[in-house]
């Protein structure tokens, strides 16, 4: 049993269908919709800075199967701005969606893996959470939240056997990857030096995300705990990063 938060988005949506194909049953919650193919992936709305929409979804899960194995808090957004131009309103609703969705979920998924008896939860931070991009330090400033809260989750309810770690991707091919390129007056020169200015010479695919994810969520990872595990083509580990 998996919950999927951001679960239509791209890469939400490669966890859910990884997840189908490896025999579960796969709930996918976003404010947008998605029919999925897979049987057995539903859908459910739920906006993850709303305590009510939190309780709601588990009261559903709860109903149809009363335990949740896997949670993957995947729903996030990001703002290109300075702290300058940033409104409060701007401010909070990026610390609703990206901080806040991730402790509701979490909060009201806990009872039911008690159920289950253990778990795993995989939030989202980012590379973005270690190292800083211009004109993203709210989305930089709610990654680096999110990864101190993982840490503290794990030494939390690791006696409990829930695991909790964070995927930190870097550039995937996601339509806000897309949305980033078609703002550019060369799209096609701006896809190449994205790419040259990874070791790997690509960005990631969103099934490269679900590999990782998939991995944590499993028993194969069972003694994977508390990290933050970035997954960016080797985009960090540079010394010096090429400014986009």
């Amino acid at each position: 049993m998996a919950l999927v938060t951001g679960g239509c988005g791209g890469i939400g949506r490669a966890i859910c269908q990884r997840f189908h194909a490896e025999g579960a049953v796969v709930y996918a919650t976003d404010v947008t919709s998605f029919d999925f193919p897979e049987p057995n992936i539903h859908v459910l709305h739920q906006d993850v800075g709303a305590e009510s929409d939190a309780k709601a979804v588990m009261a559903q899960v709860e109903k149809d199967h009363n335990r949740l194995d896997i949670l993957v808090n995947t729903a996030g957004i990001e703002m290109e701005k300075t702290i300058e131009d940033t409104t409060l309103e701007e401010w909070n609703h990026s610390f609703s969606v990206n901080v806040n969705g991730t402790f509701l979920t979490s909060k009201y998924a806990l009872p039911l893996m008690r159920k289950a008896g253990a778990g795993s939860i995989i939030n989202f931070g980012s590379y973005d959470g270690f190292i800083a991009d211009p004109s993203l330090a709210v989305y930089c400033a709610t990654k680096g939240a999110v990864h101190a809260l993982t840490r503290a989750m794990a030494c939390d309810y690791g006696p409990e056997g829930i695991r909790v770690n964070a995927v930190c991707p870097g550039y995937v091919d996601t339509p806000m990857l897309q949305s980033f390129f078609g703002e550019s007056g060369d799209i096609e020169s701006l896809k190449q030096a994205v790419r040259d200015v990874h070791p790997l010479r690509s960005y990631g695919q969103p099934e490269d995300i679900a590999n990782l994810v998939n991995w944590l969520a499993g028993d194969e990872a069972r003694y994977a705990s508390g990290q933050l595990w970035v997954i960016d083509g080797g985009l960090s580990a540079q010394v010096q990063q090429m400014r986009l």
